[in-house]
C-alpha cells in the first residue's frame, strides 16, 4: 500500500476492489453492506465506517495500522476542506496536538511512579 494516498478513501476502496476483480456487490457482501451504500462510499457521498477497517484490511491483505492511517488522513483532509482551514489554523492545531501528547506522556510517567 502506498503511504499517504492522494485519492479519497472511497476511491481507494474502488481501486482495491477493481484490482482484486470484485464486483461492488461481492465486496459489499464481504463488508456486510448493501451495494448502494458501498457505491456511495466509493463516490464520496458517504463515509466509510471506521469499525469496518479490520474487515477491509483482512479482505485485501493490508496492514491495519497503515490502512487506519490512510483512513484518518482522508477524514482530516475532508474536515480541512469542509471548514476551509488556513495554514495558520492547522499550525495551531498541530501545536495543540503536541501539547496533548506532552500531557499524556506526563500522565503516563506519573502513573509509572
Amino acid at each position: 500500500m502506498t503511504s499517504l494516498m492522494k485519492t479519497t478513501f472511497g476511491e481507494y476502496i474502488r481501486l482495491l476492489r477493481t484490482e482484486k476483480e470484485l464486483t461492488l456487490t461481492q465486496l459489499a457482501a464481504k463488508l456486510n453492506l448493501d451495494s448502494a451504500n458501498l457505491s456511495k462510499i466509493e463516490n464520496g457521498i458517504r463515509d466509510f465506517d471506521e469499525k469496518r477497517l479490520p474487515k477491509l484490511a483482512r479482505i485485501f491483505g493490508l496492514n491495519l495500522k497503515e490502512l487506519r492511517e490512510e483512513y484518518l488522513t482522508d477524514q482530516l483532509g475532508k474536515k480541512i476542506y469542509e471548514t476551509n482551514c488556513t495554514k495558520q489554523l492547522l499550525k495551531v492545531a498541530e501545536e495543540k496536538a503536541e501539547y496533548r501528547r506532552t500531557i499524556n506522556k506526563n500522565l503516563q510517567t506519573e502513573k509509572a511512579i
